[in-house]
């Protein structure tokens, strides 16, 4: 699965958000691109960043290994499947990702 953003690192980790645990990719709803952020999405795409439903199967991918989750597991604030730690402070931007 393809992640998209600016000066993306082997994680995912991007131009605006490169701490160690900012390797949360997320899908915009209108070009179904997963971004490493809205910033980067807005600067690379010809339309903003269209939240998606928390019931969408997989809005969120770990830029760590990869895998698709859902907005459950993404609230564990760790990868189910690699158990790699998402920034904590994501929640701030929750009305720009999610409806």
């Amino acid at each position: 699965m393809q992640l998209y953003g600016l000066e993306l690192d082997e994680q995912g980790r991007c131009l605006h958000y490169h701490q160690s645990n900012d390797v949360v990719a997320l899908l915009c709803k209108k070009c179904q691109r997963y971004y490493a952020c809205f910033k980067c999405h807005n600067q690379l795409e010809h339309h903003l960043f269209s939240p998606i439903k928390k019931t969408h199967p997989h809005p969120v991918m770990c830029g760590n290994c990869r895998c698709l989750l859902n907005y459950s597991d993404y609230q564990q604030e760790k990868c189910a499947h690699c158990n790699h730690p998402f920034n904590p402070k994501c929640a701030l931007h929750t009305d720009i990702y999610f409806e």
